[in-house]
């Protein structure tokens, strides 16, 4: 390489340690020989003795988080409406602990009840995912009052309303830190079609998600969120049993393929984790590049 004025420069090559100390090659090698480096520790990335809520844990994206957070070795409490048992069957295969709580967060009241009786009886949470959220999808002209209210209900006011239960337990005992993750949407960014309570519950979670890591980031609580693209899901699946649009969506995502809930869930993992602890307010798309083309 040159610089102006043609000015040979050798740069000799460095090593970084685990460590982060710089280290020439003779030195590095020297210590690698000697078993005094490792790649291999993933400490920061791990959830193990975290006990961590993910409400929708029943299936799709909420099951993907769940699996994900157990193999990092985190405890989940999973919460549903319905049976969770295919989830708890999938915890435990991983080698996980799953433990089951009911609640229809329709009702942001019975949600916010439901966790304030977990932390009571099983004990304190380390991390909140809200991931349960509905859809409904009408022409905006057509779109009835009650399919506006049930969307916002669960997608935004029931999950403002866990955050700030979940924030009351960690901030009434002093030393404690907290982790959110909030599942937002590329709709978040986006306006879509015939989804006006979705796309707007979802701006809401982007727009929550920055004004209460602004409030709490000084008090031991990181807010962040997630914005997945089209996920392999059972909200979707009319979609990609449709050969016509599920064709077209396919045409514009970079990656090619629709998106696993596990790639939800990984990401999800590293957003509860020690690695993310400088991160606050932020909501990261894990679409496969369909907001970048």
């Amino acid at each position: 390489m040159s610089w102006p004025g043609n000015w040979p420069i050798h740069l000799p090559r460095r090593h970084i340690a685990c460590d982060g100390e710089p280290r020439n090659d003779q030195s590095f090698e020297q210590r690698q020989a000697k078993g005094m480096t490792s790649v291999s520790d993933l400490s920061s990335f791990s959830l193990t003795g975290k006990r961590i809520l993910v409400t929708g844990a029943n299936t799709g994206i909420g099951q993907g988080i769940a699996v994900s957070v157990a193999r990092a070795g985190g405890l989940v409490v999973g919460v549903g409406r319905s049976a969770m048992d295919d989830t708890a069957g999938k915890v435990a295969a991983v080698g996980g602990s799953f433990e089951a709580a009911k609640a229809d967060l329709g009702d942001p009241a019975e949600g916010a009840a439901m966790l304030d009786r977990v932390w009571d009886e099983s004990g304190p949470l380390d991390g909140l995912v809200n991931n349960a959220g509905i859809i409904r999808r009408a022409d905006a002209v057509d779109l009835s009052e009650a399919d506006w209210d049930d969307v916002m209900d669960v997608n935004l006011k029931t999950v403002f309303r866990l955050c700030q239960g979940f924030a009351r337990r960690v901030l009434a005992e002093p030393g404690r830190r907290g982790k959110i993750v909030n599942i937002a949407s590329v709709l978040s960014f986006q306006g879509g079609i015939r989804v006006a309570s979705y796309t707007a519950s979802k701006h809401g979670v982007l727009g929550l998600s920055r004004l209460l890591a602004c409030e709490w980031a000084a008090k031991g609580i990181n807010v962040n969120g997630i914005a997945p693209g089209y996920i392999e899901t059972n909200n979707t699946e009319a979609l990609r049993a449709d050969p016509e649009r599920s064709a077209g969506i396919l045409g514009r995502i970079p990656a090619g393929r629709w998106g696993g809930a596990d790639d939800i869930g990984d990401a999800a993992v590293f957003l509860l984790a020690r690695a993310s602890d400088y991160m606050h307010g932020a909501v990261v798309p894990v679409d496969g590049g369909w907001l970048a083309r």
